[in-house]
């Protein structure tokens, strides 16, 4: 059920002020995955800890986001909520662009080079600023290869059949 699935959209990495604003850092590519109304899930790495919370606002803030959440109005319940994710419905999520996909869908995607076959499945992703990096780990030694997620390099992705086809330049 794609509208039920839960994505984590962020990490509380601190508080602004007194008055139990957060500081986020956001996995999200557009300040819309935190719209005013909508209900977040705040976890913990351990999930014992986890809550619903509604958005009443959200703004840039230097390379981040501060957000202020419905029953979070001082900075003693504020500083309880770092560290941990916010994550969002995925039915909440508007859809991405053409040609750009959530990294959750991409994890565990099988990758092949057009030249070399199957390399491996999608481990991780993760921002480099320029552009994203795939982590595809292959075999029991777990052998990883880091893929830039470029169009040079992406050929195709096919998220029903879970593969993504690549052609690798010389030396990577």
């Amino acid at each position: 059920m794609p509208g039920t699935a839960l994505f984590v959209i962020g990490e509380i990495v601190g508080v602004h002020g007194l008055d139990g604003k957060l500081r986020v850092r956001s996995y999200a590519e557009s300040i819309e995955a935190y719209k005013p109304g909508f209900n977040v899930k705040l976890e913990s790495s351990d999930k014992n800890d986890e809550a619903w919370y509604e958005i009443v606002k959200s703004s840039y803030h230097k390379k981040g986001i501060l957000l202020s959440l419905k029953g979070v109005e001082d900075i003693n319940i504020a500083e309880s909520l770092k560290g941990k994710e916010i994550l969002i419905k995925r039915g909440d999520l508007p859809e991405p662009e053409e040609n750009a996909y959530f990294w959750q869908d991409l994890i565990g995607l099988e990758v092949f080079d057009k030249e070399r076959g199957l390399l491996g499945k999608i481990d991780n992703v993760f921002p480099t600023g320029a552009n994203d990096v795939f982590v595809v780990k292959s075999g029991k030694g777990k052998k990883e290869v880091l893929i830039p997620a470029i169009e040079s390099v992406i050929i195709a992705v096919n998220i029903k059949e879970g593969t993504m086809e690549i052609d690798l330049p010389e030396g990577l």
